[in-house]
C-alpha cells in the first residue's frame, strides 16, 4: 500500500465527518424552502404521504452524495497539492 494512501487515511475520516455535518445542514435549509417544513419526513411517520416520505429520502441522499463526491475530490486535489502525489 502506497505511503500517500495510508496518510491520507486519517483525514478522509476527518472529511468524510465534516462533508455529513455540511449536507446536514444544507438538506435541512433546502427541506425548509421545497417542503415547507421544519422537519423532514421519517420514513414511520405514519401522518405524511408516501410521496413525502419518498421526495424527503431522494433530495437527502442527492445532496449527501454531491457534497461528499465534492469534498472527497477536494482533499484529495489539496493532498496532491501538498505532497506531489494523488492519494487513491
Amino acid at each position: 500500500m502506497k505511503v500517500s494512501k495510508v496518510a491520507y487515511k486519517p483525514v478522509g475520516l476527518v472529511l468524510g465527518a465534516t462533508s455529513g455535518m455540511i449536507a446536514g445542514a444544507a438538506f435541512k435549509q433546502a427541506w425548509k424552502m421545497i417542503g415547507h417544513d421544519d422537519d423532514a419526513p421519517d420514513a414511520t411517520d405514519e401522518d405524511r404521504t408516501w410521496s413525502r416520505v419518498l421526495l424527503a429520502a431522494g433530495l437527502q441522499g442527492a445532496i449527501f452524495a454531491v457534497v461528499k463526491a465534492a469534498v472527497d475530490r477536494g482533499g484529495a486535489a489539496a493532498t496532491r497539492r501538498l505532497t506531489g502525489t494523488w492519494p487513491g
